[in-house]
């Protein structure tokens, strides 16, 4: 039964094929039977996305558009190429709304409002006896949500005005927390406004990449019990990753604040010719190979997000395997990245994987990044334990593995 916003037909409820022009509902039921092929959804969260309304929530495109499986912005960022505020690739909507695993009853706070759809699946879930709180720093998104939420019939929502990075204390705590803004850390007082044994899910980015990862709160400790790859526009207010501008911005390196570069003798590297160390580990076209990416964080402080243009490949750069954001090992004036060449030895993984160095030591990192490709080779599914620990634990109080510093924690990463 939905409790909530006006029902959607379902995908036998109405024959469009009189004049084979979709209706909203086809697009809708569409779209999830695209999601559900791909990743089965708890019946909650499929019957929600069937049922809410995301066409009301973007009022600037068409249904087409709405129920696209792409990101669609809705206020941009008139400083900088990434928006300010989007509705998110509904397919990871529903992936993180899988993670959070909400319940009727629940109590939940959702960092970044967005459109408001999010709040409204949210509120779908959770029932008559659940509520739903949803804040936004930005004045117009949180306008543009609470007039959707109310169009679509979701007025119980809680919609303010608020930094997200505070939380909204005064209406927990909470059994379930969500973030649809990357965090690079988190605060104290969030960790406080959910109960010991809530969940929080959230795009955490650390070392140049994001994983949504399902933190359980156990004490003061957040331990993860599952992380998915994804994208998502970082939160105002944090300023932990450092972008670093080299050869006349045309290659950029990715890093967190606790890393040290030195960009003279970084330029001076990228004026060198690149060396090639290659592994014996192939892929297939369609693999992900992300997982070397995560691997290495596990083991390395130099690990960072290389950037290329064009112009640098022209100007004779050995092409990153991915262009825009590829893994990379930097350390003083010398950097290894992730490469790839064809290689037809084996006709179902055709691509050989290595990785090009520059620099002093770049051998040497380039040695420890192939070692990276060799052991993700062995599993290539693994991924490492997560543990998030409040600034100042001691070092004797947290589990074995390779610590991240943050500004209000210690992340704790190791594989077993």
């Amino acid at each position: 039964m939905h409790l909530r916003g006006p029902r959607a037909s379902s995908s036998t409820d109405k024959d469009s094929s009189v004049n084979n022009t979709p209706t909203v509902d086809d697009l809708r039921n569409a779209l999830v039977d695209q999601i559900v092929a791909k990743r089965p959804l708890p019946p909650r969260v499929e019957r929600a996305m069937r049922t809410v309304h995301r066409e009301v929530h973007l009022p600037g495109v068409g249904p087409a558009v709405a129920y696209s499986n792409k990101a669609v912005t809705i206020k941009d960022n008139p400083q900088g190429p990434l928006a300010l505020s989007c509705a998110s690739v509904p397919s990871t909507v529903a992936m993180m709304l899988g993670q959070l695993d909400a319940q009727p009853g629940d109590q939940i706070l959702e960092i970044g409002a967005g459109t408001g759809y999010n709040a409204a699946l949210l509120s779908e879930i959770v029932g008559e006896d659940g509520e739903v709180t949803t804040i936004d720093i930005d004045a117009d998104v949180t306008q543009h949500a609470r007039d959707a939420l109310n169009k679509t019939g979701y007025q119980q929502v809680r919609v303010m005005e608020r930094d997200g990075l505070k939380g909204a204390p005064e209406y927990g705590p909470y059994t379930r927390m969500i973030g649809t803004v990357g965090f690079w850390d988190i605060p104290a007082a969030l960790r406080a406004q959910l109960i010991d044994g809530g969940r929080f899910v959230l795009p955490l980015r650390w070392r140049g990449q994001t994983r949504s990862v399902v933190l359980n709160r156990q004490g003061e400790a957040l331990l993860c019990s599952d992380m998915e790859l994804c994208g998502f526009v970082p939160i105002v207010g944090q300023d932990g990753e450092r972008t670093l501008d080299l050869a006349d911005g045309t290659v950029r390196v990715h890093h967190d604040q606790d890393q040290d570069m030195d960009p003279a003798r970084l330029n001076d590297a990228l004026t060198q010719p690149t060396a090639e160390t290659w592994s014996d580990v192939r892929i297939a076209g369609e693999e992900s190979f992300d997982g070397i990416w995560l691997r290495a964080t596990a083991f390395e402080d130099t690990v960072c997000r290389l950037e290329a243009t064009r112009t640098a490949v022209e100007n004779g750069l050995r092409r990153p395997v991915i262009i825009g954001r590829s893994p990379a090992l930097v350390a003083g004036g010398s950097l290894a990245y992730l490469i790839s060449k064809r290689d037809d030895t084996d006709p179902e993984r055709p691509s050989l994987l290595g990785a090009a160095h520059l620099g002093p030591d770049g051998a040497d990192l380039a040695k420890r990044l192939v070692a990276h490709i060799t052991a993700w080779a062995a599993d290539r599914t693994a991924v490492p334990n997560l543990a998030i620990y409040p600034a100042g634990t001691p070092d004797n109080e947290l589990p074995a593995g390779h610590v991240i510093e943050k500004a209000h924690s210690r992340v704790v990463l190791s594989f077993a």
